[in-house]
């Protein structure tokens, strides 16, 4: 009876660990970023696209109004999405599928984290980058693999028949954990702490708009993996106590 118990929920930490790994790997909002130039000083189009110079006057036809003035941005590990739209309080809602336009323009991730690009980072800054990046993917994918696989080895162990597949599932789960936890810490690291962002900004400010500003946010995708993170830890656990005691009991 308390193996049964062990083993439903066991099961159930693992298929929900599955769902939000899985959820985190394929959904491309692990960064949410925008970017802003201060309209009135650097103004330079105006409605339709007409080049405008200070002092002019500016008569908007409603139905025109002027070029988006804010470049959104969401990233996850296969894809960067871009596209314009104009800021405003409910910024975060621009990034729902059902809000963004048709027409955004989307390119590989796998190895060009955001915003590192060769216009904005040196050599050195842009290779050292990929690495970083090639090595944030490898653990992506090897956490992915090894639920998905744990999940099959604990399916082909029950009920109860190998002791040994609940060991190895619970390992996989584990495993799972590990190499997930270090793709969040080495995200943040990313963000947070290295000065890709700063170096980005500082770019931008001196080439392109001196009031240049650059906001990001975590996406749900980053936050998923937590969640799973989570739920491998407790169904690896069990798996591996349930293994002991089918061990115990049956052979």
């Amino acid at each position: 009876m308390k193996l049964s118990v062990a083993l439903f929920f066991s099961g159930l930490f693992g298929a929900l660990a599955a769902m939000f790994v899985l959820l985190s790997f394929g959904t491309d909002y692990w960064l949410l970023a925008s970017e802003t130039c201060d309209e009135e000083t650097n103004r330079t189009i105006g409605p339709g696209g007409v080049a405008i110079e200070r002092g002019d006057m500016i008569l908007v036809d409603p139905g025109m109004g002027f070029p988006p003035d804010t470049t959104f941005y969401h990233e996850g590990f296969f894809w960067r999405c871009s596209f314009g739209g104009n800021l405003d309080d409910d910024t975060l809602l621009k990034f729902w599928i059902t809000n963004q336009p048709h027409s955004k323009v989307c390119t590989h991730a796998y190895l060009f984290p955001f915003p590192v690009s060769q216009q904005t980072h040196n050599a050195t800054a842009y290779d050292s980058a990929i690495i970083y990046r090639g090595f944030w993917s490898i653990f992506m994918l090897i956490g992915v693999a090894a639920v998905v696989l744990g999940g099959f080895f604990i399916i082909c162990a029950a009920p109860f028949a190998s002791h040994r597949l609940y060991k190895a599932g619970g390992v996989l789960f584990l495993t799972s954990a590990l190499f997930l936890l270090g793709v969040v810490v080495m995200y943040v690291l990313w963000v947070e702490v290295l000065d890709v962002v700063q170096v980005y900004v500082d770019h931008q400010r001196s080439s392109v708009c001196p009031t240049f500003d650059l906001t990001i946010h975590y996406g749900l995708s980053f936050f998923f993996a937590p969640v799973g993170i989570s739920f491998c830890l407790l169904a690896g656990l069990l798996f591996l106590l349930i293994g002991r005691s089918v061990q115990m009991q049956y052979h």
